[in-house]
């Protein structure tokens, strides 16, 4: 788990209750480096997801990460706790991450609307996808 995942998820298990940790999902998002809007193609578009989301996987020097971005400011937060999640692991260490157990841990599997649960599913399979191809 990388420090800034670790941080992620100790700020949710201080927050009490659904509202905050929606809000703070929002400041994720609003913080997140996201990727250039010249860069949100069609071809990097994550199918699945109710929201445009655009995601472009790395792999440099055996490192995966990504960069990301979305038209849904809360979605945005998702990608953000992904890029926490997956950014700076080996191919082998990303490969082995199981992301919906890590949100469901985060408390945010029986919080999120079917369409996100969807799109999330739908990011998770792209990042396994693009592993696998590695």
């Amino acid at each position: 788990m990388s420090d800034t995942f670790a941080e992620i998820a100790e700020t949710f298990e201080f927050l009490d209750d659904w509202e905050e940790k929606y809000r703070y999902i929002i400041e994720l998002g609003r913080a997140y480096d996201a990727l250039d809007e010249a860069a949100r193609t069609d071809s990097i578009k994550v199918d699945g997801c109710a929201s445009q989301v655009w995601m472009l996987p790395t792999i440099q020097d055996g490192v995966f990460s990504f960069k990301g971005a979305s038209d849904a400011i809360i979605v945005s937060g998702l990608v953000a706790i992904l890029a926490a999640l997956y950014n700076g692991k080996s191919v082998a260490d990303a490969g082995k991450i199981n992301a919906l157990a890590e949100f469901e841990a985060l408390g945010l599997g029986q919080n999120l609307s079917a369409q996100r649960s969807n799109g999330l599913r739908s990011m998770i399979q792209k990042i396994a996808d693009f592993l696998a191809r590695s």
